[in-house]
């Protein structure tokens, strides 16, 4: 009887000890173990849009802007480990204010007419809107690829879209002397006088979750011969993650 329970304390106290030993060995291997990069597979950008090569007789006004979102595929580089390339779609909006002027997308002519409103009644807020389906191109650099939260980051890349929506919207009718006759709001659709496709080259630079960002469109926005040779540029800051 004494034998059998010496030989029972005795194999409880093995077991014992390889279940802690076990424990203790999950634990080392847990805390060893690097978490893994984000690799910035959504990016929000939210910039500001000027028009380069903007004649003297087109007037905007308020604030222009833009709003993108992405979603992006990683792939980082085996043999340099802070380089990886990046591609993903989404969609790229941007906004242009007008100070008292109205752009006649309806127009049935060869050109596009930017209308001088100063002397007659207008919208007192108006803008251009265009929308496009978008596939960006990034090579990006990673300080510290093992801790994303706390690294260094740089991309420099290409982006092309599809114009897939382009309006006008005027709210708010004011006579010459900026008095309000209604609040009438109109918007108009056409995306004949511009260009169906867009080419921008992209860079960003920042520190985590934060970094700014620059676009330029290497091609026009309109159709050769409609309007000035305009290319619009947009400066911002990128908020990434996952």
């Amino acid at each position: 009887m004494l034998r059998v329970l010496l030989i029972s304390i005795a194999s409880f106290a093995l077991s014992t000890a390889a279940a802690q030993s076990d424990s203790v060995l999950k634990r080392t291997v847990l805390k060893d173990r690097k978490a893994p990069r984000s690799n910035d597979h959504l990016l929000l950008q939210v910039g500001y849009t000027f028009w380069q090569g903007q004649p003297d007789s087109i007037t905007t006004g308020g604030l222009p802007r833009s709003f993108n979102a992405y979603f992006m595929f990683d792939f980082p580089i085996k043999t340099a480990p802070k380089f990886s390339t990046a591609m993903g779609v989404g969609v790229g909006t941007d906004n242009i204010y007008f100070d008292e002027m109205s752009v006649d997308l309806s127009a049935n002519g060869a050109t596009l007419p930017f209308r001088n409103l100063r002397d007659t009644n207008r919208f007192q807020k108006y803008k251009l809107a265009t929308t496009y389906l978008e596939a960006p191109l990034e090579l990006r650099f990673t300080s510290n690829p093992d801790n994303d939260k706390k690294s260094i980051k740089a991309a420099i890349g290409i982006k092309g879209g599809i114009l897939v929506n382009a309006h006008t919207k005027g709210k708010d009718l004011e006579n010459r002397g900026g008095t309000q006759l209604n609040d009438t709001k109109i918007k108009e659709y056409n995306r004949r006088f511009f260009n169906r496709n867009r080419f921008a080259a992209t860079a960003r630079l920042g520190y985590g979750a934060f970094s700014l960002f620059g676009t330029y469109q290497l091609n026009t926005l309109f159709r050769e011969g409609v309007a000035a040779p305009i290319r619009p540029v947009t400066v911002g800051l990128t908020i990434s993650g996952l």
